[in-house]
């Protein structure tokens, strides 16, 4: 099916609230545009942990000018879930909920060397796009544009172990949620930044037998410093046993083997579960596709920084995924910035 002949100005992949920003931002400058995700809006915040407090205080969060108003300094996952549904419903931004790009092609071959400074050409100058998207039924749609902007955020796919024939099925977890079903289970949580700790100190408050393995000597700088007191705390007496310096080298029937990388001592201990906080690397694969530039070391597309444009005319990244593999790079709070730079470039400044 095809909804419609039209060609729009630009269409958005990816309903994040870095991608909600740009739609937002291209309202405002009075461009058409489509927006779309394969999930829920905002679907990365569905999956965080259900009792989550952001680092970033609830001002840092905002898009479009819409405040958000709660009684404490930092919101949490559900504060959050709740706004950014209430800045859709506020800009009336109709986003078309579980319908999957699949790819992206161009129209139009156009000459892709950046000569330099920012390219700010008009809309009409660059090349056309057809967005191809599926929704759960498997019908399928195409959306034409002449700009698209990627904003598919960083959790594309998980940082695995390296264990002896892959991850067992089940077995190893990267998304965590909430404790209860690892009652009375012995978890290893693998990780020392925040989701790690933050996974640790709930799982050994609820009942389970917590281990933490961590491949530094220290946790991450940035574990949030109002944790940081407890964590050492429960590490210090014993209560959650960590293994420095240390990976995961085998699973086992109900056991773990866990060896030091400094002197290759094994241990064996008693596991039911892996909670892998490792980190996830975006999906390339609609970049690619397109012909973007993709650095092989850091994973960051190839971009101009004024305009959040990429080496292909008219195609542009928005939020994490422009971080590549260090996704502690962009945030919200900074990559709702990039709606703006992606609608002036193609619209011009608010005037």
């Amino acid at each position: 099916m095809t909804r419609t002949n039209l060609t729009l100005d630009l269409a958005i992949v990816g309903a994040g609230p870095c991608g909600l920003a740009v739609a937002v931002a291209a309202k405002e400058r009075g461009l058409r545009f489509a927006i779309l995700d394969r999930g829920a809006i905002t679907e990365s915040l569905t999956r965080y942990p259900h009792y989550m407090t952001f680092f970033s205080t609830a001002e840092l969060l905002e898009i479009g000018g819409v405040p958000f108003t709660i009684p404490e300094a930092k919101p949490t996952r559900r504060e959050a879930l709740a706004y950014y549904r209430h800045a859709v419903a506020h800009h009336g931004v109709a986003v078309r909920q579980y319908e999957e790009v699949t790819r992206i092609d161009r129209r139009a071959e156009a000459e892709v060397a950046n000569k330099g400074g920012p390219r700010c050409r008009s809309v009409g100058d660059r090349g056309d796009f057809i967005v191809h998207a599926r929704d759960r039924d498997g019908r399928k749609d195409r959306v034409r544009a002449r700009a698209v902007a990627v904003a598919t955020g960083g959790f594309g796919e998980p940082n695995r172990l390296e264990l002896p024939g892959g991850e067992p099925e089940g077995r190893v977890v990267h998304y965590y949620r909430e404790p209860f079903p690892f009652f009375d289970q012995d978890v290893i949580v693998v990780g020392g930044g925040n989701s790690a700790v933050e996974a640790a100190l709930e799982l050994h408050r609820s009942g389970v037998r917590v281990r933490m393995v961590h491949f530094a000597d220290v946790l991450d700088r940035g574990v949030k410093p109002w944790v940081r007191p407890d964590i050492d705390n429960r590490i210090e007496q014993g209560e959650i046993v960590m293994h420095w310096k240390s990976r995961i080298a085998a699973l086992g029937p109900r056991t773990a083997t866990i060896a030091r990388d400094d002197t290759g001592a094994a241990t064996d201990v008693a596991n039911d579960w892996v909670l892998a906080m490792t980190g996830w690397r975006p999906d390339h694969e609609l970049l690619s596709g397109l012909g973007v530039r993709i650095d092989p070391r850091t994973g960051i597309p190839d971009h101009h920084p004024a305009t959040m444009e990429t080496n292909v005319p008219g195609a542009y990244v928005a939020g994490v995924v422009a971080a590549g593999f260090d996704a502690n790079r962009i945030f919200i709070e900074n990559g709702r910035e990039h709606g703006g730079l992606i609608a002036a470039a193609l619209a011009g400044p608010i005037r």
